[in-house]
């Protein structure tokens, strides 16, 4: 069945018979250079739904939530650059800590979004979803890319691309960044950040080799109690310790290789990093040290191993064509992860010090059979375990080693296409890991407390009804209604050394997301997306209630772009997060927040474009995130239960730049 080609003119690639669900897509490199960011992470919410904030300094990985989730920072969501894992296991400030502050925008290709646990192909981190980033393999043209911006702004990108005589194509970019922010002690973040890419071939065979390497270092202003900015005892952008901050580096060295043929298809890549990451952070300020203050210094150094393989074969089943797909996905960190009590950034106690080996390996088989030309199945399965072992150098007693092991069923059924509309049931299992101290750990190292263990692999199921349709010309419509469910909303708190192993949870909602082209130059995107987040049972955790805390129930962004009309550009997108739970009772609210962000440029020449953004263009007052927290917040002043810190959001800033092809 032939359908007429919707021209979404380089934004996405979504188009009816191109996906295995509803809530899966693909968005193009062309859309996140028409729109404005006020940090590279927010390429990301790009993906229908996907909110992405910030609750500390900027060289700190983002907050990200979905799907009701707050996924701290990359617990239940599963990123990928160009190959390599960004989601860190045991990591020195949370589970599946995912900072993509290395990314260039310019050099995005597209990204693959997949939401729930659907997936054969994804493994760890990636209950609520997952997205890989992939880099283009050339530029069109050499890029000398200068910003200049509010609060101390400046970036210049230097990328371009060549083709070795009789050889592959080489790519390289380097990017220098800073900023201060409009905090009362800046920020003064520093990124110096450089990628060197070299492939050859096309989609049937080829190849390619990449090294990156970055580095950051930054000030955090961390989130503060809201009731001192109400009553003016503290401004909205000030610092209750204002020695708090980061620095973080990572060298990345990978190559992937693939091939394809009229019986079946191989790719085979493998990657090498080293990583390291300091945080000093001070969120509770006297509460448990009434003298020195309540900074805490966490250390993360990592050497990372791993490799995926994927073999498929194609031909016959039962009369019908069929695809076989297999797959095996290894990794190995060896991480030295450490926590320390410190003062204006110096350590004066040690809490823990841990060397860690973590072996995870996963497996999976996937079939998918065209039994119709309007019906096909996918049906996979995949096996993983994981194997931690710890050795503690300030409480032996904690030196261990734990295995474990799950295996998860997927399933697809996509109906269509039925003229210009499918329609999809997926349902699967997924599962994120646990910091190998939560699962290895046994003793207080203070006391000498028994612990409760938790488990090294926390499961997940989910379920999704959807349709996608084109049945409207120029207008690509989807409509998705899902459920997740998880084993337990367990979290390693890596700022104090533990593990909460909270209840069980219980999710649904409902998503419509749209993209609209109306003639050759405007361009309009409209996504809604609604969740019911609770516990599965009430007053669970020896709490009152059964509300998720930080689970964000609504989500709206309108989009509208016009692209290329003459020589000028714009772009418009407002996002809209509702307010949400704080506490598990509802006492406690963080209220809703609506922030516009706006882009227009100007083609000076066929080679000179200057680019105007406008962030936050309204200039509204808003909390990129706000916690229920206990604190005391000088030496002598009462402990505070329960109140509410947060981290504003920034107020409007321009940025001008100017991007000059060579």
């Amino acid at each position: 069945m032939n359908l007429a080609p919707i021209l979404v003119d380089g934004h996405y690639d979504n188009g009816v018979g191109k996906s295995d669900a509803a809530s899966q897509g693909v968005i193009l490199g062309g859309l996140l250079r028409d729109i404005p960011a006020l940090r590279p992470g927010e390429i990301l919410e790009a993906i229908p739904g996907l909110v992405v904030t910030q609750h500390s300094g900027e060289g700190k990985a983002n907050q990200y939530f979905l799907r009701g989730y707050n996924l701290d920072h990359g617990t239940d969501f599963a990123t990928r650059v160009d190959g390599v894992p960004v989601n860190m296991p045991t990591n020195g400030h949370g589970q599946g800590y995912s900072d993509i502050n290395f990314l260039i925008p310019e050099l995005v290709d597209r990204i693959d979004y997949r939401k729930g646990p659907y997936f054969a192909q994804s493994g760890d981190f990636s209950s609520a979803g997952s997205a890989d980033v992939h880099y283009r393999a050339a530029l069109p043209a050499p890029l000398l890319s200068t910003t200049y911006g509010s609060d101390g702004y400046r970036r210049v990108l230097l990328a371009g691309s060549t083709v070795v005589p009789q050889g592959p194509t080489l790519l390289g970019a380097i990017e220098s960044m800073q900023e201060d922010g409009p905090w009362k002690r800046p920020d003064r973040m520093r990124k110096l950040n450089g990628l060197l890419r070299l492939s050859d071939g096309d989609e049937r065979r080829g190849w390619s080799a990449e090294a990156l390497g970055y580095a950051a270092r930054w000030n955090s202003t961390d989130q503060v109690p809201l009731e001192l900015i109400r009553s003016g005892a503290l401004c909205r952008f000030c610092a209750l310790d204002p020695t708090d901050g980061g620095r973080t580096a990572r060298a990345i060295l990978s190559g992937e290789w693939h091939a394809q043929d009229g019986d079946g298809y191989t790719r085979v890549s493998a990657y090498l990093e080293h990583y390291r990451l300091q945080l000093w952070s001070n969120f509770t300020y006297f509460e448990n040290d009434p003298v020195r203050g309540d900074q805490f210094n966490q250390r993360d150094a990592r050497n990372i191993l791993g490799t995926d393989i994927v073999k498929g074969w194609q031909g016959s089943w039962l009369g019908h064509d069929s695809t076989t797909e297999a797959g095996l996905q290894v990794r190995h960190d060896l991480i030295h992860v450490s926590l320390y009590d410190s003062q204006a950034r110096q350590a004066f106690n040690t809490v823990s010090d841990n060397q860690v080996g973590e072996t995870e390996a996963g497996v999976y088989l996937q079939n998918t059979t065209l039994w119709r030309d309007w019906f096909r199945s996918i049906v996979g399965i995949r096996a993983d375990g994981i194997a931690l072992d710890l050795t503690s150098r300030t409480y032996r007693p904690n030196s261990g080693h734990v295995d474990d092991h799950r295996v998860s069923p997927k399933m697809a059924l996509i109906f269509g296409p039925l003229q210009t509309t499918e329609f999809f049931i997926n349902a699967g299992e997924g599962f994120h890991s646990n910091d190998a101290r939560g699962a290895v750990d046994r003793f207080d190292a203070q006391t000498g407390a028994t612990l409760q263990r938790a488990p090294a692999l926390v499961g997940s199921f989910g379920e999704e009804i959807g349709v996608r349709t084109e049945w409207v010309p120029g207008l690509q419509s989807s409509l998705a209604v899902w459920r997740l469910n998880s084993d337990s909303e367990l979290v390693y708190g890596a700022d104090s050394g533990g593990t909460e192993i909270n209840g069980a949870s219980r999710r649904q909602g409902v998503e419509w997301n749209n993209h609209l082209t109306l003639g050759r130059y405007v361009l309009i995107d409209a996504d809604l997306a609604w969740t019911h987040a609770r516990y599965a049972h009430p007053d669970e955790n020896g709490e009152s209630g059964d509300r998720i805390p930080n689970a964000v129930g609504k989500v709206a962004s309108l989009g509208v772009t016009l692209h290329r009309y003459g020589p000028w550009s714009a772009s418009v997108k407002t996002l809209y997060i509702g307010g949400y739970p704080l506490s598990q009772d509802g006492a406690l609210r963080a209220p809703s927040s609506l922030v516009t962000n706006l882009r227009l440029s100007r083609a000076l020449t066929p080679r000179l474009t200057l680019v105007l953004d406008v962030l936050n263009a309204f200039g509204r007052r808003y909390f990129d995130i706000a916690y229920d927290q206990d604190y005391r917040v000088t030496p002598t002043s009462p402990l505070v239960a329960d109140g509410i810190t947060v981290h504003p959001g920034e107020p409007r800033q321009y940025r001008m730049t100017l991007n000059l092809d060579l």
